[in-house]
């Protein structure tokens, strides 16, 4: 009988931990620390598979956090937002121009939303998003689908969070800028998938 059970605790252990795995984890590594980021398959399928193409190509090694919004460095009559963006925009800047658009999961249908630490793709129009990225500081509703921070209502796509490393963020956030663009960037020596 405790062979049994045994077996048994075994086996449902086993489920749990290969389910818990389900999400991967990527560690963007910068000369700040890492950030360890869970991606969300399930509800933003084709954000989370684009990136993860882009990492296993090799894409974001020698890339950089390179903008910042924050309160002081944004027009008084905009909309306000919080974020550190990065990618490959200063180490390849015409990569994005090579590579076709991943189509816009907005946030409606994911329901992700952009709260503080959550991971989402950089664009222009909808379709448009590749290699640059953004990291949330603090809840950012307007980058949301129907939010004012896009004219056209559709938002940005989220498609993953911070789970260990948000202080890493905060500080790159503090960085000196001038006009939006951190002085110096800040290295991003690679992106990897977590095995």
């Amino acid at each position: 009988m405790r062979v049994l059970q045994f077996i048994l605790i075994t086996a449902l252990l086993a489920g749990c931990s290969s389910a818990g795995n389900k999400n991967p984890h990527i560690i963007i590594g910068t000369r700040q620390g890492e950030i360890e980021i869970e991606l969300y398959p399930d509800q933003a399928p084709k954000s989370v598979e684009a990136f993860l193409t882009y990492i296993k190509r090799g894409y974001f090694k020698n890339a950089s956090f390179y903008r910042v919004l924050n309160d002081d460095n944004q027009p008084s009559n905009a909309p306000k937002a919080s974020l550190i963006q990065g990618g490959t925009y200063r180490s390849q800047p015409t990569l994005n121009d090579t590579l076709p658009g991943i189509p816009h999961e907005t946030t409606d249908r994911t329901k992700i939303l952009h709260t503080d630490g959550t991971l989402s793709l950089a664009r222009t129009g909808p379709g448009t998003a590749t290699t640059e990225f953004f990291i949330c500081v603090g809840d950012q509703p307007g980058f949301n689908y129907g939010g004012e921070n896009n004219p056209d209502g559709q938002g940005y796509a989220a498609f993953g969070k911070v789970i260990k490393g948000m202080d890493i963020v905060k500080r790159i956030f503090n960085l000196p800028e001038s006009d939006t663009y951190f002085t110096p960037p800040v290295d991003i020596f690679n992106i990897e998938i977590v095995d």
